[in-house]
């Protein structure tokens, strides 16, 4: 969850111009701190390699998402079989994670 509120502000700190138009830097800031207040909850639950690889990887995978589907980036075929291997690495660190599983 935390990770999403990350994907769509940061996709958009082009189109204002990085940091230089005080109403999208803003939103983009508090976005940017309930993302990490979101991850910090995580950490309650996961070891800290798990929920920040998981929170990177989302984050990772969402604005690339974002950028091929609204921003016209490449959809070349090995781009999205990098991404699916980012999703398995999310996935394998949920289900391995021993904190998980009791």
């Amino acid at each position: 969850m935390g990770a999403t509120a990350l994907v769509i502000p940061v996709t958009k700190i082009p189109v204002f111009k990085g940091w230089t138009k005080l109403l999208p830097s803003v939103v983009t800031l508090i976005f940017m701190a309930g993302s990490f207040y979101l991850l910090s909850k995580s950490l309650e639950e996961l070891p800290v390699g798990t929920a920040y690889a998981v929170w990177t990887g989302i984050g990772a995978v969402g604005t690339v998402i974002i950028g091929m589907l609204v921003l016209g980036e490449s959809r070349d075929v090995l781009r999205v079989l990098c991404i699916l291997l980012i999703v398995a690495g999310i996935l394998g660190l949920m289900v391995m994670n021993p904190e998980s599983s009791g």
